[in-house]
């Protein structure tokens, strides 16, 4: 009864935040099957967040984990293997003591009708993803109703046990000396030792954290002066009269001396404590910072669903949206003076994510990625992305993650629609693009296909895979229905392919694949009717190529 209760509260208060439905990242991508081996693509389209350690880039995709280690050359691919199966990656994180990379898995599951997030533990590996090991999701036992926090643990408080995974799902993940912290929505803030999750394989029980209430901007346990009788609950109900959108836990950033930022649906929280033990009997101590507190130099709003923190001139840069406050908005907010005042930009945009080199920042946002020299004070919004070489255009305009190469020389991009990998001059946006479109290989220069088949013009864009055969060509792709009327004119002589005397060295099977766009629609803009669609295209001087497309909406 109580798990069934608690999954009522938890689809309750998802409803409040619609947002959350396109929250980060995606859980569903092209499910498609990649075994752990080299392929010249990253195995899902859809990127929810990239990491960058050394020479090793690591995307957190709908379709699992992929990493390169020879700078996208070549791509290994977890999806489908045994330790990380069909799951999606929501989040990514690397501990340079252990040399260990942590990656938080999810899906989808249904709840009366409903399709719902799911957390299914993280994965950890330190030898470079070789091995892989199994941390489960962290949930209570029904007796997990108290909670102690303060001087010699004097306040005993009332606790709602997550005793369920639906919604208990990590979104973030931050790493301080030998602990690791995670966001995980319904389940709160929660931290372990490194040391012991290692040396358990991932079994080591996890220790939850007190969180400031919605009605508290700090908390202290030093203070013998007060007695704290609040309640550790997300949501009213059995255990806990109130809400509490400040345990709602979205996102969280590390930065220097000990110093953890926590966001929340409530706000940002910070503490100077991190380096603390997360298996003591000492609590941690923190301030919050939201929308209500300083109205004067506030965030824009009080769902925070992402940190990052930048060593080079020890800024705190947040992704802040509106929460439930008429007055809040949309928008990025950040902080030089560790949060006693904050400065607010990019109002209106809704960003996913930060990245940081030195002085550049880069927001990949719902309507392009957004790049700032100046603290804010202007910035420059990448235009259409099209590859340099094959010169596709990546048709989606939402990013969602963001990361510069170690030497800052490179800036990689993860949309809804595929990766994108940006070369030279990083102060500026410039025209030398690769794009990444996960796909399965061409097995001859005159196979094609299309994808996702069937697709539904209101929720895809169908990608259209073909050859040029290893040169610059000339290309014509047309759209016909069942009958073979014609509909619709994708491209007509554009060139694709490589220049001439330009080798494709990520093919690995020797076949030059190029990918194009149809959107359902036809020449006058309307969206096709369901059924069966065929696709023509010639390339040069050679023999037509057909395929067949399956409009489903």
């Amino acid at each position: 009864m109580m798990k069934k209760s608690f999954i009522l509260l938890l689809v309750l208060f998802t409803a409040a935040y619609a947002q959350n439905k396109n929250f980060r990242f995606h859980l569903q991508g092209e499910q498609k099957t990649f075994n752990k081996i080299n392929d010249e693509n990253p195995s899902s389209n859809a990127i929810n967040d990239i990491l960058i350690v050394g020479d090793t880039i690591w995307l957190a995709t709908s379709n699992g984990l992929s990493k390169s280690m020879d700078n996208g050359l070549s791509w290994t691919n977890y999806y489908n293997t045994n330790d990380f199966g069909t799951e999606s990656v929501s989040a990514l994180a690397y501990d340079t003591i252990t040399h260990s990379i942590w990656a938080s898995l999810a899906h989808s599951k249904d709840v009366s009708g409903s399709a719902l997030p799911e957390g299914s533990g993280l994965r950890f590996s330190t030898n470079n993803g070789a091995t892989w090991y199994t941390v489960p999701q962290p949930i209570d036992s029904l007796k997990d109703s108290l909670e102690t926090y303060g001087y010699q643990g004097k306040n005993m408080l009332h606790a709602l046990p997550v005793t369920v995974r639906v919604q208990n799902i990590t979104y973030d993940i931050a790493i301080t000396r030998n602990v690791i912290w995670i966001a995980s929505f319904a389940g709160g803030l929660r931290k372990n030792r490194i040391d012991s999750l290692i040396a358990t394989h991932g079994q080591a029980p996890w220790k939850r954290v007190v969180l400031p209430p919605d009605s508290k901007y700090s908390l202290n346990p030093a203070d013998t002066n007060l007695s704290y009788t609040f309640c550790l609950s997300p949501v009213s109900g059995t255990y806990c009269s109130q809400d509490n959108y400040n345990y709602r836990v979205f996102s969280v950033a590390s930065a220097e001396n000990g110093v953890l930022y926590v966001g929340t649906a409530d706000g940002i929280n910070k503490t100077s404590d991190a380096l603390k033990s997360p298996l003591s009997n000492d609590s941690t101590a923190w301030v919050k910072f939201n929308h209500q507190k300083n109205p004067d130099y506030a965030i824009t709003g009080n769902f925070v669903v992402g940190l990052q923190f930048n060593e080079y001139d020890k800024t705190l840069w947040a992704v802040t949206w509106k929460a439930t406050d008429n007055t809040e908005m949309n928008g990025v907010s950040f902080t030089r003076d560790g949060g006693a005042t904050w400065q607010t930009t990019l109002r209106d945009h809704k960003a996913y994510n930060c990245a940081v080199n030195k002085n550049i920042i880069v927001f990949p946002t719902e309507d392009g990625a957004f790049r700032t020299t100046n603290l804010g004070d202007s910035w420059l919004v990448a235009g259409k992305i099209t590859d340099s070489k094959t010169k596709v255009t990546l048709q989606s305009s939402v990013f969602y993650a963001a990361a510069f190469s170690t030497n800052g020389n490179q800036l990689w991009l993860g949309s809804s629609e595929g990766l994108a990998v940006q070369s030279g001059y990083a102060q500026a946006w410039t025209n030398d693009w690769k794009l990444y479109i996960a796909s399965q290989k061409l097995s001859s220069g005159s196979d094609s296909h299309a994808f996702p088949n069937p697709f539904s013009p209101k929720t895809d864009i169908c990608k259209i895979k073909y050859s040029t055969g290893g040169s610059s060509e000339q290309v014509t792709i047309r759209i016909f229905s069942f009958s073979m009327k014609y509909i619709r004119t994708v491209i007509q002589n554009a060139q694709r392919g490589n220049p001439i005397g330009v080798i494709n060295t990520t093919a690995t099977d020797g076949v030059n694949g190029v990918v194009d766009f149809w959107d359902g629609k036809d020449d006058s803009g309307n969206v096709v009717p369901n059924g069966v669609y065929f696709y023509r295209i010639d390339i040069g001087s050679k023999d037509p190529v057909f395929g067949k497309i399956m409009v489903l909406e």
